[in-house]
């Protein structure tokens, strides 16, 4: 049956509606989002934040082999957060259009596409492990614990990717409530058992891996039962079929280009790291563990700008879309702000929570009070994220993201070549958040992102 949905790009700025939305009733709409998309978002970097606490107190090596270990992780999840992010905005058209079984399909071919992902993942994960971890460790002691932690985090991978897909999908249909109780309980049973197998049971990084992946896996099949079980009612198959797998991947394959310049970057900065020392390397897994919480309480809000522009777009609302997206941004300010005023506060009181080396803290204050300062700009970045992500426009971020890591690259390396310390490398970090802003600032103002039907 043909499609009778419009496809039309607006160039500048689009006709508002006929009647005005009520910026209470927006407001409400956004919170519906943004609150429940916030609990649910925070429990990977709790559980990373956890592991870190955790493993911290075993020591600075146990720490630095940490760093190593989950930036490996983080890059391949990353790389795959299009599971999340494609399927929030395509299953959010569909859903915002009536078209709920289309919608469902789409996303059931993301939890297969997730799962066939997951599993090569974890095979070339696990084969490639020793040169992985020796690569970016900063002596053979970390890269002992590095390849310790990430071999057994290998067996978790599948459910990881299954997750972003089933939570993706949810978000779309406006389901925020499910993916929150899975993930918060998953993010207790993970504290749980890691101080169990850690210090209970002895078993050292190895311990807070099992505890992790055990954690992954519950959480993966409690939001892969919920999403199949509204594919059945909303009369979509939840069998293997190619067309949704195809799909999935093909809107996806833009947002990979994208994740990967944010997680090269990523990549660059724990290198440079490395070159600094032990000490400085566990402080840098500290502030990103930090950046990591502070990214996804903003990230709620790029969670309201998918599914909510998303939706607009898909009913054909382009007027509503921009409204929407200016109130966001509003909020994504203010609530960067909050959050640099809080850990600007409190970054001398956060390193006794990670850490008892001296050395580590004295490296790791001033890096925090640096990622304070950006956290206002960095609010505005992921709001703008997420609603060009809303509206499908992944082509934009690919070459947007192809730019900033352009202007990153140089300035990183020009820190680590004249050893300026972990201070300047976060300070990079400030020019690579603005250079961001400046890409997608720019794509808002030019209205080409407003793409209906």
């Amino acid at each position: 049956m043909a499609s009778t949905r419009r496809s039309v790009a607006v160039r500048g700025p689009s006709k508002r509606s006929q009647v005005k939305p009520n910026p209470h009733s927006s407001a409400r709409h956004i919170l519906a989002v943004a609150v429940p998309a916030f609990a649910a978002l925070i429990a990977e970097p709790l559980m990373l934040l956890a592991d870190t606490a955790i493993i911290g107190h075993l020591g600075t090596t146990e720490l630095a082999g940490l760093a190593v270990a989950a930036v490996v992780l983080g890059t391949e999840v990353g790389l795959c957060v299009f599971l999340a992010y494609g399927t929030t905005s395509t299953v959010a058209r569909s859903h915002g259009a009536g078209r709920d079984d289309h919608a469902l399909s789409q996303a059931v071919g993301g939890l297969w596409l997730a799962l066939g992902l997951g599993l090569i993942l974890a095979g070339v994960t696990a084969l490639l492990a020793g040169p992985l971890t020796s690569s970016l460790a900063s002596s053979a002691a970390v890269a002992d614990q590095a390849r310790t932690y990430l071999l057994v985090s290998t067996l978790g991978l599948p459910a990881m990717l299954l997750v972003l897909a089933a939570t993706g999908a949810l978000r779309g249909v406006l389901d925020l409530r499910t993916p929150l109780i899975a993930t918060i309980t998953a993010c207790s049973a993970n504290v749980l058992l890691n101080v169990l197998l850690v210090f209970g049971a002895g078993m050292g990084v190895a311990g807070a891996a099992v505890g992790t992946v055990i954690a992954q896996w519950g959480a993966a099949v409690w939001l892969v039962g919920t999403v199949v079980h509204r594919a059945r009612v909303a009369g979509a198959s939840a069998s293997l079929r190619l067309d949704p797998v195809v799909e999935a991947a093909r809107t996806g394959a833009p947002l990979v280009v994208r994740t990967a310049t944010l997680r090269a970057s990523l990549l660059l900065a724990t290198a440079v790291a490395a070159g600094f020392g032990d000490a400085s390397l566990a402080a840098h897994q500290i502030a990103t563990s930090v950046v990591a919480f502070c990214a996804f309480a903003l990230d709620a809000l790029a969670i309201a700008g998918q599914t909510l522009t998303g939706r607009a777009l898909g009913s054909g609302d382009g007027g509503l879309a921009q409204d929407l997206t200016a109130q966001m941004l509003r909020w994504g300010w203010g609530v960067g702000a909050a959050l640099g005023l809080t850990l600007a506060a409190t970054s001398g009181l956060l390193p006794a929570l990670f850490t008892s080396d001296t050395a580590v803290s004295d490296a790791l204050v001033p890096a925090l009070l640096v990622v304070a300062a950006v956290q206002p700009l960095s609010g505005a970045v992921f709001v703008l994220d997420g609603v060009l992500i809303g509206a499908g426009d992944g082509r934009y971020l690919a070459w947007a993201g192809i730019v900033v890591l352009i202007a990153y690259a140089p300035i990183a390396v020009a820190v680590g070549w004249a050893d300026a310390g972990l201070t300047w490398l976060w300070g990079a970090y400030v020019a690579f958040i603005a250079t961001r802003w400046v890409t997608l600032e720019l794509r808002r103002r030019s209205g080409r992102w407003i793409v209906l039907g």
